[in-house]
């Protein structure tokens, strides 16, 4: 009628559904089993928005990856993991488990991004936060997509006042408290690392002439470092170390690039391998190469 307005139609969420496919949902099946023991349809429902019929879908197809991993309790009108269940996905790994447990703890992810379902309460070290720019972070991801130059002012460590600097940025590193962007200096003429939060006054440049990461050969070269417990320990102590690291034969390696080396030496205390005490230390670098 005139001088009616016709209300627009709202569109509805998207449902996760349609934005995970099947196998996101076979692997939420192998995940719930793995770390719960048990599943049923209503969970495949609450999380992706699909239909019960859907669902009885899903749980059959697992039944035909991995027969063996699950057994339906007619009273309980629930599948329970059984006794041979073997993780079909890398996705039910400890490691996934205890990451995202840790995530939901810091408030990185929310209950719609993990497959997690009953979670175990969970405590963690806090550390002093670090402020990053969001307008500094934009600028740095676009010039590390499009190869530009950055011009900044920076506080380093060994500089009594901010300097002008201009970077080529190539990647972003974490030394496990804070975040770096690895880039090329051109006062320096080298590839060097930039801790994001010093960082002021950043405009984004023209396109840079350097070459590219490509040319950053520690960045590439990757560096394979080798563990054994500190031989101040007792056997007792050796054995937990052992444990601690997952040590074959008292004996862990794992390959860190060597623009990271001096975090990760920094981080095993090895940076300090003179002063500290065996129990303080741990572990010793039985070689690198």
């Amino acid at each position: 009628m005139e001088g009616m307005t016709t209300k627009k139609a709202v569109p509805e969420p998207q449902k996760i559904s349609s934005r995970w496919g099947p196998d996101r949902r076979l692997e939420f099946i192998d995940f719930r089993l793995r770390w719960d023991g048990r599943l049923n349809r209503a969970d495949l429902v609450a999380f992706f928005g699909i239909s019960v019929p859907q669902a009885s879908l899903d749980i059959a197809k697992y039944l035909e990856l991995a027969p063996d991993n699950l057994v339906y309790d007619r009273s309980a009108r629930v599948y329970f993991a059984t006794s041979e269940f073997k993780p079909v996905y890398d996705t039910s790994s400890p490691s996934r488990l205890l990451n995202e447990l840790l995530a939901h703890a810091v408030g990185v992810i929310g209950d719609e991004s993990s497959f997690i379902g009953w979670r175990a309460p969970v405590g963690y070290v806090p550390t002093p936060g670090r402020t990053l720019s969001a307008d500094t972070l934009a600028i740095l991801l676009r010039a590390v997509r499009e190869g530009r130059v950055v011009q900044l002012v920076y506080q380093s460590m060994s500089a009594e006042k901010p300097e002008l600097r201009l970077i080529s940025p190539h990647a972003f590193a974490h030394d496990g408290f804070r975040w770096h962007v690895r880039a090329y200096c051109h006062k320096h003429q080298a590839f060097r690392d930039f801790v994001i939060a010093r960082m002021t006054e950043v405009k984004l440049g023209s396109l840079s002439a350097v070459l590219g990461a490509e040319n950053d050969v520690e960045w590439h070269t990757e560096a394979t470092l080798e563990l054994e417990p500190h031989p101040g320990l007792s056997a007792a102590q050796k054995r937990a170390v052992e444990l601690d690291y997952g040590m074959t034969n008292g004996v862990v390696s794992f390959k860190c690039r060597q623009a990271l080396l001096f975090y990760a030496l920094r981080h095993l205390h090895l940076d300090r391998a003179e002063s500290g005490t065996p129990e303080q230390l741990q572990v010793v670098l039985k070689s690198t190469f």
